[in-house]
């Protein structure tokens, strides 16, 4: 512990923040924000699935709201995929 607490002065005194060192903090927050997606998408079929298998009946009603579901959630983490490779490539 003592460790970093020395190591702080020492960033703080370091070159400061750059656009590039911003650019990689945004990036990994672009990375929470796909696994956030990806288990959001993976709660609505969960959930599709258990409805499905209480009232078979409505099979086709629920197959197209989790399809449509899983459409919106996607795009969330497709953003992000974007946004993320043109912080890396072009900051």
């Amino acid at each position: 512990m003592n460790f970093l607490m020395s190591i702080v002065p020492i960033l703080a005194e370091s070159s400061g923040f750059t656009d590039r060192g911003l650019a990689f903090i945004a990036i990994g927050m672009c990375g929470l924000s796909m696994m956030a997606s990806g288990l959001g998408e993976g709660y609505i079929c969960a959930q599709a699935v258990t409805a499905m298998s209480r009232n078979p009946e409505m099979y086709s009603k629920l197959r197209t709201g989790m399809i449509l579901g899983c459409a919106l959630t996607e795009t969330t983490a497709i953003y992000c995929l974007l946004l993320s490779i043109f912080l890396f490539f072009l900051v």
